[in-house]
Formats: structure tokens, sequence, C-alpha cells
């Protein structure tokens, strides 16, 4: 599996299982731990994500190191973020062991990734991660808030999060996490992934999702002010954006008013807006002396399926 004298070697089954049990690790459904165990599957994720020598790359969740390695036959740099103390002391030895060659070229910062303010080193221009299915969506809105300097990612998700995320409006799987991830980028998905390639293997599909980072809408609201709409709009997605604006506006009347400002048909539903349109209507909102409030909104919490 080497690709060079000084290449990584790649972790299969035997040495993921080896590693485990060095560690006494029996992983927990809780952080959603199902380690990749075929080499083919991390190359194609690499591949797949465009990573080149000029990337500086984050992972989240890097687990027993299996993706990790990929990542440091192809990219400049590697930072793995992971949770589980456990794991992040011993993914240097990993490294060392099995990738000698490239032991400059990585950290590993012990954080949750919901919650690390900074990474170390130059900046970074990629994110590639088998995202834990559980946080996967709010750890990406996080990473691409925290990270302007973010330019591509591939990541692998739930599959059903993984047509959220890439869905467009009027789609039966556009929501919030559709939406917030627009705010960003433009977002893809980019194929499947099959349960045998996981240990243990999860009980549910995978899918890939690739994003280039693009401009936020030209607005004069906050991204927090759009974001709260968005949350507002899908808490009950079945109703009127009017009537589902009525918490956050006051009464139905000053809804009605913002989403004429904003040029959005009060009737219309919120699977059907674009970024572009939240956005406006954050500014209807303001315009009548209603800033979206975010407060407000986490006290009615969404019914949108893996809200961001």
């Amino acid at each position: 599996m080497t690709t060079s004298p000084a290449g990584p070697r790649l972790l299969g089954p035997a040495e993921v299982r080896a590693l485990a049990a060095e560690l006494d690790l029996r992983p927990t459904k809780q952080r959603g731990q199902n380690f990749v165990i075929d080499a083919n599957t991390v190359r194609r994720i690499v591949r797949e994500s465009g990573v080149t020598a000029d990337d500086v790359v984050v992972e989240v969740g890097p687990g027993l190191g299996s993706l990790t390695l990929a990542l440091l036959e192809v990219a400049g740099r590697v930072i793995a973020i992971e949770v589980d103390p456990l794991l992040a002391e011993r993914l240097p030895a990993t490294i060392a062991a099995y990738a000698p060659g490239q032991v400059d070229r990585f950290d590993v910062v012990l954080a949750d990734a919901m919650r690390v303010e900074s990474v170390p080193g130059p900046a970074p221009t990629a994110l590639v991660a088998n995202l834990p299915y559980n946080v996967s969506v709010p750890v990406l809105i996080h990473l691409l808030t925290l990270l302007p300097s973010l330019e591509r990612g591939l990541v692998m998700v739930q599959a059903e999060v993984a047509d959220r995320l890439a869905a467009g409006p009027g789609s039966k799987t556009y929501g919030v996490p559709s939406v917030k991830a627009a705010w960003f980028a433009d977002v893809r998905r980019a194929g499947s992934i099959g349960r045998n390639v996981f240990w243990p293997a999860p009980n549910v599909d995978s899918g890939l999702v690739a994003w280039t980072r693009r401009e936020p809408p030209q607005t004069t609201a906050s991204r927090q002010e759009v974001f709260a709409v968005v949350d507002a709009a899908f808490a009950q997605r079945r109703k009127q954006v009017r009537a589902a604006l009525r918490g956050l506006a006051g009464s139905a009347d000053i809804a009605t008013a913002a989403l004429e400002h904003a040029g959005v048909d009060p009737t219309a539903r919120g699977e059907v807006l674009t970024v572009e349109d939240f956005a406006r209507i954050a500014e209807g909102l303001a315009a009548q002396d209603v800033p979206p409030s975010v407060e407000e909104v986490v006290q009615r919490p969404s019914r949108d399926p893996d809200p961001a």
C-alpha cells in the first residue's frame, strides 16, 4: 500500500483492530465511533476532496488514523481535532509508525470540534472528515464560521444528512441544514459509502458531501439574524411563512409586512425559499423595528430533522 519509500502505510482491518485492542477501546455510539477499515475508501475520500500538496487540511474525529494517513499521502499539512483523550494521545505514535516521513506535517488538537476556538499553524484551506453522525451538521457549521480560510471540503455523514445538506429549495429534504450550509458554500452530493467499510458497521448508510466556499448573500442583516429567521421558518415547516414567523415578528401583521418588504409571498412555505430570500426577510424584520432574536427561536425548538 506504500506509495513511495517515505509514503504512509494505510490501516486495514487487522491494523485497526490491533490498535483498538492495544487501547482496550470499545467504540461508543455516543461519540459516533465507526472506524474506516478499508484503504480504498479513505483514498477515494481524499481523491474526491481535491486536496493537493498546497493544502492545510483540518480533519475532525481522526479516531485511529485511517483517513489521517491517507490525507498525509497528499496534503501539505493535516490538523486533526479529536475529542477522545485516549485516541488523541495515541495518534502521534501511529503517524510516526505508519508515516515517519510526514510526522512534521501533522498536528493533533484535543478538543470538541463544536467548541474549538482555534487551530495551530498556518490557516487551513480544506476540511476533510468522517464526521460523527450525531453532531455532523453543527460541527460543519461551526468550523465554516470559525475558519473563513477554508476554501473547500468533503465530509462523510449519514446518508440522509448528506441529502439535506445538498438539497435545493423545493426539495422534500430541504431544510435548516440546507440553508445554513448554502450561506457559506455551494454544496453537492459526492457519492455514497457502504456500511461494510466500517468497524463496527453502522446501522445507517453514509454519504459524501463536497462543498466550495462562496461569499454569503449581500445583506445588511447579520448571519445570526438570518439564521434566526431560518430556524423559525422551519420550526413548523407545514405552516405558511407568515404564520411561522409570527412569534419572531411579534404578530402576523408585522411578519406579513416584513415579507412584503422582502418581496416574498407571505403564503409561501420555508421549503421553497432560498438563502437570499431568508436574508431579505431578516432585513424586512429589521425595517419593522423587529430585529430577529436568536433567543426567541431557541425557546421554540425546530422540528426540522437535524437542525443546525
